[in-house]
């Protein structure tokens, strides 16, 4: 067949079939190409050979480097002709000539050609100039050369050569001058014949020289040689000789390559002085297997004159290279990866891959000899009978020999060895690997006959009782098993309504709950089938023998144990019991109790139990007030196998102690109520306010008013803590009352907390800073001692009835006057009665009822007053029982009937604070007082003051 190269994909080249004269289109005869498939396809049913996708380039491929002649390139390729069911296989060869296309362009030696012409020439001389080469042969080689610019002293002229070349020359048509010009730059352009045509330029550059009229000569103008392949390198070849008339300079020659190629110049050397040719680097005669080239000898002359001869170097054959062993698929057999598929029941005799055996080197180098070693049941048989056969490239059959088992032998290694004559001889191998193929041939079979399987009773429906396993000798779907239960031979029942199997894994699981009390061993077959065509099976009989096993769980006495405990208890106390029993024996009976966590971990660390008794431990006091309950599980764990569990819930409720005293939110120890004069009776004074932690009856809160209410004027409601009205307000009542409340609780022992109520009793709040520094002192005065209306009302009144009986008889005018007197005496005696060392303008208790014309009159002596009624504070101390005084403010004292010690100080700043408690034989109860920092920045402040909250905290008998 003939192509053109560079064409597209898929283009057709022939029909195979029709050409070997076969007929297609039954389906029956298929085609394959078995090699040169890099380049070309075929059509496995019509035998039409085309291009693939891969581009062919004439001058790229490797048969075709050195080729001239374009007939002589050429594809082989092999397409072997298969019958029905691969009963018989042939193999042709073909062959495609590839044609040359005009796809390369010609090109000169270099980009600069440089020619040296003597002066004084005649017209008509002509030079020789270098030429192109073109890759392309025939019509698409070098067609014709010109020069794009021409100048009056040049022509170009075409010679063709007796081998059919085109020599471009340059004539001189003018005379040359080397002292008027000496050099000439021209532009020189090659074309090919090719449509469209190709074309490269270079420069010509000719230079103007003195005289040199002879040229050298060769003795030959064709040189042949023969040159061993894998010469060392320096090997001389042959020397080329060239003789020139002239003498002196322009007689001395050199030689230089000329027309050769790139791997000429690689591979050779030639010596420019002696013209010596020697080996410069190894040559492979399987990679160039003959050099032509053209050597040119050109004398010193100048210009330099020139004569080339052309040298053919033959390399000859060295047994340098080992066989070559390709394993190739054939027919329908798959080969891929070094490995052949092949059915266990395959005939003898069948062949299954396609060996060749090539040698690159020729002659008896070249002839092989091929063989299988090795015991496997495998032979090789020539592919062809042909005499034409070259003997360096053969082809074999790998055919079946002896029948194949897959259960004996799964795999085949078959090594190939070739051998070549030369001397020494050569050899490689090559291996196939023969992968048998199975075919179903052998029953699944178990390993043992009987299978006797313990088994405990009280299972869950489902549970896998034990697991058979088949095995079968074959692979793939003829080794896939699928299991089945059936009855067995001695019994007539069917084990399907108590057993199944798993047909994949061959688990066999139980459908009902067994109970060996009622049955203890069951019988029955399993049956083992393989996915072969046709199936073949196997069977092997189970025996299930049922055990007994821990059925019994713990039980408590109750779900939910329910257990009240007091708090404030002992860490470490019992705090209940559980009862849990079983009914199982010995390890199963075995109990091991715990505590498990209820929500949010409440029990955690809090709770232990014993594992003997049940008996729970806490190992907390218990504080109802943070919490007042805890639910959590108790755990009961069988020894036995596996364990079985209860559980139970506790419930443990903390009983409220009364350790909690009332606590009064309202009102503050510092503050105080203003009460109108006109109020009525029944009038609301104010609530006292308190609140208990504690619960029920120590919770329940009751009032008292146990001090600072000799006039019985206010009332407190015990439930309620509201305080009324209940006297009527007469003008001895004028000013500060200090009301002392008691709250009690319920509990046994009852808790109690003592408070102050202050009610100013006045029209109006003049002047607040007066009743603040009175509430201020009073918080510094002792609870014994009353704090109510004008102290000095009564005293006043006496004092007055003694001065009007005294001066009854005496004149009216000096009555008047001592009126006044008395007056200002009595008025001086109120403001200073209540002062602690400092002096006051107004009178703190005495409402303020004098008329406002009248001012009072100053004291002129600027005497002091006398001594003022609370110029002394008497603070009580309570003495401890062992004659230690209570210091810290927060110290409680416990009731004794022993009256304490006394200690009278000045009133001021001086003055102890109230907050040191005290213990007399007074129906007073023992208080204790938290500090409180009263409100700082007051005018008539203590230094050390009573709280302004109502903080005074006891427990003990009530106060009457």
């Amino acid at each position: 067949y003939r192509l053109a190269e560079e064409g597209p994909a898929d283009i057709r080249i022939g029909n195979v079939a029709s050409d070997l004269g076969i007929v297609t289109g039954s389906g029956e005869v298929t085609f394959s190409l078995e090699s040169g498939s890099d380049y070309l396809k075929i059509d496995n049913m019509t035998g039409e050979l085309s291009t693939t996708e891969r581009r062919i380039d004439r001058e790229k491929l490797p048969q075709c480097q050195m080729i001239f002649d374009e007939n002589e390139c050429f594809l082989d390729f092999e397409v072997s002709v298969i019958g029905p069911s691969q009963s018989w296989v042939d193999l042709f060869e073909g062959r495609v000539i590839i044609l040359d296309i005009n796809d390369n362009t010609p090109t000169f030696p270099s980009p600069v050609l440089t020619l040296t012409v003597e002066e004084n020439r005649p017209v008509g001389t002509l030079y020789l100039l270098p030429t192109a080469t073109d890759r392309d042969f025939g019509r698409n080689g070098i067609e014709r050369y010109e020069l794009l610019q021409e100048p009056s002293v040049f022509e170009l002229q075409v010679a063709d050569t007796l081998d059919g070349e085109k020599q471009p020359q340059l004539i001189v048509k003018g005379a040359l001058d080397r002292e008027q010009r000496d050099s000439y730059e021209l532009s020189l352009r090659v074309r090919d014949g090719g449509d469209p045509a190709r074309s490269s330029q270079a420069i010509l550059r000719v230079l103007i020289t003195d005289v040199n009229d002879n040229s050298p000569r060769f003795e030959k103008s064709v040189y042949e040689a023969d040159l061993a392949e894998n010469s060392s390198p320096g090997t001389p070849i042959l020397q080329l000789r060239a003789t020139d008339l002239d003498v002196g300079v322009n007689g001395q020659i050199e030689y230089v390559f000329g027309a050769a190629t790139e791997s000429v110049r690689r591979l050779l050397r030639l010596d420019e002085t002696s013209g010596w040719l020697s080996v410069l680097h190894r040559i492979d005669r399987e990679e160039v297997n003959q050099l032509r080239f053209t050597v040119m000898a050109r004398d010193r002359g100048q210009p330099p004159k020139t004569d080339k001869a052309t040298v053919v170097l033959n390399i000859r054959d060295e047994n340098d290279n080992v066989p070559t062993i390709d394993i190739r698929k054939i027919g329908r057999i798959p080969l891929r990866d070094g490995v052949a598929s092949v059915a266990e029941d395959v005939l003898v005799d069948t062949p299954i891959a396609l060996v060749q055996v090539s040698d690159r080197d020729q002659g008896e180098n070249g002839v092989v000899t091929c063989t299988v070693v090795g015991d496997v049941p495998f032979q090789l048989k020539p592919a062809s009978e042909g005499e034409g056969e070259p003997q360096n490239k053969r082809k074999y059959f790998l055919h079946t020999s002896a029948p194949l088992d897959y259960e004996a032998v799964r795999d085949y290694n078959v090594v190939i060895v070739a051998v070549d004559s030369g001397s020494p001889s050569l050899s490689s191998n090559n291996s196939l690997l023969v992968r048998v193929g199975d075919t179903n041939d052998n029953p699944p079979m178990f390993s043992q006959a009987v299978l006797e399987v313990s088994f405990p009773e009280n299972n869950l429906p489902g549970e896998r009782v034990a697991t058979v396993v088949a095995t079968d000798a074959d692979s793939g779907k003829n080794a896939e098993i699928t299991y089945s239960l059936e009855a067995s031979p001695l019994s007539s029942e069917t084990p399907g309504s108590i057993f199944s199997i798993d047909p994949d894994s061959g688990d066999v699981s139980v459908q009902a709950v067994l109970d060996r009390e009622q049955r203890d061993t069951y019988e029955f077959q399993v049956t083992a089938r393989d996915k072969g065509v046709p199936s073949l099976q196997g069977s092997t009989t189970v025996v299930v023998r049922v055990s007994d096993r821990n059925d019994n769980e713990p039980r408590f006495m109750q779900d939910v144990f329910t257990f009240y405990v007091k708090e404030n208890l002992q860490p470490n106390s019992p705090v209940g019991m559980v009862t849990v029993m079983d009914f199982d024996k010995g390890r199963n009976a075995e109990l091991s109790l715990s505590i498990q966590p209820g929500d949010h971990d409440q029990a955690a660390g809090i709770f232990s139990i014993e594992n003997d008794t049940g008996t729970i431990f806490s190992t907390v006091s218990f504080d109802r007030e943070q919490q007042t309950s805890y639910t959590f599980k108790v755990k009961a764990v069988d020894g036995g196998e596996p364990p079985r569990s209860a559980t139970a819930t506790v419930s443990l409720f903390v009983m409220d102690e009364n350790d909690n005293a009332p606590t009064v939110t309202f009102p503050s120890n510092s503050s105080y109520t203003v009460l109108p004069p006109s109020s009525n009776m029944r009038t609301v004074v104010a609530t006292v306010v308190a609140t208990d932690a504690d619960t029920g009856l120590n919770a329940d809160l009751n009032y008292s008013i146990v001090g600072g209410n000799p006039f019985k004027l206010f009332e407190i409601d015990p439930a309620s803590g509201v305080v009324s009205l209940v006297g009527k307000l007469a003008p001895k009542h004028y000013g500060l009352h200090r009301l002392v409340v008691q709250v009690n609780d319920s509990g046994q022992p009852p808790q109690s907390t003592t408070a102050l109520l202050h009610v100013f009793v006045n029209e109006s709040l003049s002047n607040a800073t007066v009743v603040e520094s009175q509430v201020a002192r009073s918080l510094h005065t002792p609870l014994a001692q009353d704090i109510a209306g004008d102290p000095s009302y009564e005293l006043s009144k006496q004092r007055l009835s003694i001065v009007i009986g005294v001066v009854a008889g005496i004149m009216t005018v000096i009555l008047l006057i001592l009126v006044v007197v008395m007056a200002r005496y009595c008025r001086s005696k109120g403001k200073h009665g209540y002062e602690a060392g400092k002096k006051d303008h107004e009178d703190f208790f005495t409402p303020q009822q004098h008329d406002k014309a009248k001012k009072p009159k100053k004291d002129k002596k600027g005497k002091k007053g006398k001594q003022p009624l609370y110029s002394s504070i008497v603070t009580v101390e309570a003495s401890k029982p062992n004659g230690q005084r209570y210091d810290s403010v927060n110290e409680k004292l416990s009731d004794s009937p022993g009256m304490g010690r006394y200690r009278s100080v000045n009133g001021g700043p001086g003055s102890p604070d109230l907050a040191r408690h005290y213990k007399s034989s007074s129906p007073l109860p023992t208080v204790q007082l938290h500090p409180q920092s009263p409100t700082s920045g007051k005018k008539h402040q203590a230094v050390q003051d009573l709280p302004p909250a109502n903080t005074f905290v006891g427990a003990g008998d009530n106060i009457s």
